[in-house]
């Protein structure tokens, strides 16, 4: 998968999806899964399951440039072998586009005790202030901070374990001190860690290597550090955010689709919301089919840290109640700026009003209507996809590259359940 060249989806609405679609790898969890490859100094790891995502794409180019080799041996597994690690300074280009960049710092010191990699781009969507990342390194050790639009530190010691409270249970920052604190002298212990399977996955791998992580998937996590870890295989978890993605898909359309290759606990909180909305939803071990009526009864939804309603399924659901039958209120708890897309869902007939930063009161409508729009980040890309799926007439989606950050090949899937849905060159 190269760089996306094309300039919009271009969907012709009003088609109810149906059938099946296999889920790829969480984004999520792949990307500080291969981040804690790379702690390996010796042997060889594989990671099944990894999406080819832009994200995950540039994530490799920064770690080859460090000495890591990375190839993909088939279309979702890849090696990693980090025995050659040297660099410690991350290339600008890739590293300024992602935000899990800051996986790469936790790398570099626990490696090699020094570290310069530019500040992390991705979505603007709020506060993610990498203060958060650099208190959690300093409490581990590190002599770090910013230096000319880089994180630079060293940690001429080595990193040492530590006691280290987690603001807001950041998921970036508690996987990347468990990243750097597998290599620590000592003990860590995380207080108010995130909680998200994507931690629980990393994780997993960390203790295939030869970690010692416990708690994880709980508010306390204890790491003790180890003096090396070892290649591994491990298997990345479905994408819980590319199902539900689906799910409401399904839903805005009046579908019937299942997900597969999923862990239907992980989408628990989606669940009950559609069955709310009057959509019936069955559960296998592995799988999750909706099947949604014409028109959704409206409901309120509150985004909270997992288990609660994710944030990265925020916009979707609104604009699949869009249409519902009455009023829905949606708040946004963990991010305040994450409402802005609902300016082009006004575009394509939506009545949605919000209040201050983060509550959206939505006026279901009978009907949406085609429009030019353009995505401003991942999951308000794939909201818009969806308004466009359930509406009259044409909708054209710019803003591709950023879909393309956290979804494997969407509109594909798309087609396959019936969707108009095409990209189209610049």
């Amino acid at each position: 998968m190269g760089v996306v060249t094309v300039a919009f989806y271009s969907i012709d609405g009003g088609v109810r999806l149906h059938g099946d679609v296999p889920i790829s790898g969480a984004k999520n969890a792949a990307l500080p899964a291969v981040v804690a490859a790379a702690l390996a100094s010796d042997g060889e790891s594989v990671i099944e399951n990894v999406p080819q995502h832009t994200d995950v794409l540039d994530l490799l180019a920064i770690l080859e440039e460090l000495g890591v080799q990375a190839a993909f041996t088939g279309p979702k597994t890849l090696s990693i072998a980090a025995s050659e690690l040297r660099n410690h300074r991350a290339p600008y280009a890739p590293a300024s586009r992602l935000r899990a960049s800051t996986y790469i710092a936790g790398l570099l010191l626990a490696r090699l005790g020094r570290a310069e990699v530019a500040l992390p781009g991705g979505d603007d969507i709020g506060a993610r202030p990498v203060d958060f990342h650099l208190r959690g390194l300093r409490a581990l050790g590190a002599d770090v901070g910013v230096v000319h639009g880089a994180i630079e530190g060293e940690a001429r010691q080595g990193l040492q374990g530590a006691q280290f409270f987690v603001d807001r249970q950041s998921v970036g920052t508690t996987c990347n001190l468990m990243i750097a604190a597998s290599l620590a002298q000592g003990t860590t212990v995380l207080q108010n860690a995130a909680r998200e399977p994507e931690v629980v996955d990393l994780a997993n791998l960390l203790n295939a290597m030869g970690g010692r992580v416990l708690g994880a998937g709980t508010g306390s996590i204890r790491i003790e550090g180890v003096a090396a870890l070892h290649g591994a295989r491990h298997e990345i978890i479905p994408d819980r955010i590319e199902a539900g993605t689906f799910l409401l898909a399904a839903a805005a359309t009046g579908g019937r689709v299942t997900v597969h290759a999923v862990i239907p606990e992980h989408l628990q909180a989606l669940l009950e919301k559609l069955r709310m909305c009057g959509i019936r939803v069955r559960r296998t071990a592995d799988a999750v089919t909706v099947d949604a009526p014409a028109r959704l009864r409206a409901l309120d939804a509150r985004t909270e840290p997992y288990p609660g309603f994710p944030t990265d399924l925020q916009p979707q659901i609104v604009a699949v109640l869009a249409r519902a039958d009455g009023v829905s209120v949606i708040e946004e708890t963990v991010f305040e700026n994450r409402l802005g897309y609902t300016n082009d869902l006004v575009r394509l007939g939506a009545e949605i009003r919000i209040i201050g930063q983060n509550t959206a009161i939505v006026t279901g409508v009978e009907t949406l209507s085609g429009a030019p729009v353009e995505a401003v980040d991942i999951r308000a890309g794939a909201a818009l996809i969806i308004a466009g799926l359930a509406a009259d007439g044409r909708t054209e989606v710019a803003g591709v590259r950023h879909i393309a950050r956290g979804y494997e090949d969407l509109e594909g899937k798309l087609r396959h359940l019936g969707a108009h849905i095409s990209l189209v060159d610049a």
